[in-house]
């Protein structure tokens, strides 16, 4: 997927909401239990509910490897459901890879070919041999962990590294490798003061937004602080929206939820004339 097929896919919806599959069998409603590939069957229909407000689908990989086999499957298995029906919207791999060599590679060609997602999260502490092996891929995405939104983030991300913090130390040099078309970067919505500073030195690159939600960021600041000319910004909501409800109306409810989130993004979009 190209930045301007993100754009406008965008400006169709009035959305810039990513609906993370943090699929945890553990929360899933008493109508799942005892079905065959719960985890699909969870993620179909929170797909299905929630398609029309959404841009960007994010797994979180771990709660599908934590299941063994059988949960990397139903991960396929949804890849593959999100292709074949909903083609416009992206897929991240929220797997938060960063390594070297022909191990990089590998990981690449999991998420880009065997899978395949248009998006893949990396951890870029091993440098630009961490990366390039997904930047290799055209019309994919490498979306770089750069300032996140958990607390101990300062342990390492705002330490100084010359005159700046890693966080933009990593942002800068990271941009050198790609371009806008590539590179995303994760900037958390707990942090919407720095979401200004870095748009000013990162004018074009989608942000991918977490935090939004249960972590206390809100739509407003983000899109006050981060949104660009072509929006720009990604924002994930994943408890939020697909552990709203644990009934067998778990699905409308997650509809409603993206819904909300949509009208808050119609308006911030149209405001900064967006769209």
């Amino acid at each position: 997927m190209t930045y301007t097929e993100l754009y406008e896919q965008i400006k169709a919806k009035k959305s810039f909401l990513c609906v993370g599959l943090d699929s945890d069998p553990t929360l899933f409603p008493e109508c799942l239990k005892g079905v065959e590939n719960p985890i699909f069957e969870f993620n179909k229909a929170i797909i299905d509910a929630t398609a029309p407000y959404t841009v960007a689908y994010k797994p979180n990989t771990a709660f599908y490897e934590a299941e063994g086999l059988d949960g990397w499957k139903q991960l396929e298995m949804t890849v593959k459901y999100i292709k074949e029906k909903y083609p416009e919207i992206l897929i991240i791999a929220d797997a938060k890879r960063g390594d070297i060599g022909n191990t990089a590679k590998r990981y690449a060609k999991c998420f880009f070919e065997s899978m395949p997602c248009d998006a893949v999260t990396l951890a870029p502490y091993m440098g630009k041999d961490s990366v390039q092996p997904f930047l290799d891929y055209k019309g994919k995405w490498s979306v770089v962990l750069a300032l996140t939104s958990n607390a101990s983030a300062n342990d390492f991300e705002m330490l100084s590294v010359g005159e700046m913090p890693l966080y933009e130390k990593v942002i800068k040099t990271t941009m050198s490798w790609g371009s806008q078309e590539d590179i995303m970067f994760v900037v958390g919505a707990t942090r919407p003061e720095k979401l200004a500073e870095i748009r000013q030195y990162c004018p074009d690159n989608f942000f991918l937004v977490p935090g939004v939600g249960a972590q206390g960021g809100t739509v407003d600041e983000v899109a006050k602080y981060g949104l660009n000319s072509h929006c720009g910004l990604l924002v994930n909501s994943s408890r939020g929206i697909i552990f709203a409800d644990k009934s067998e109306n778990f699905a409308a409810v997650a509809a409603e939820k993206a819904h909300d989130y949509q009208q808050q993004m119609e308006r911030e979009l149209k405001a900064r004339n967006v769209i």
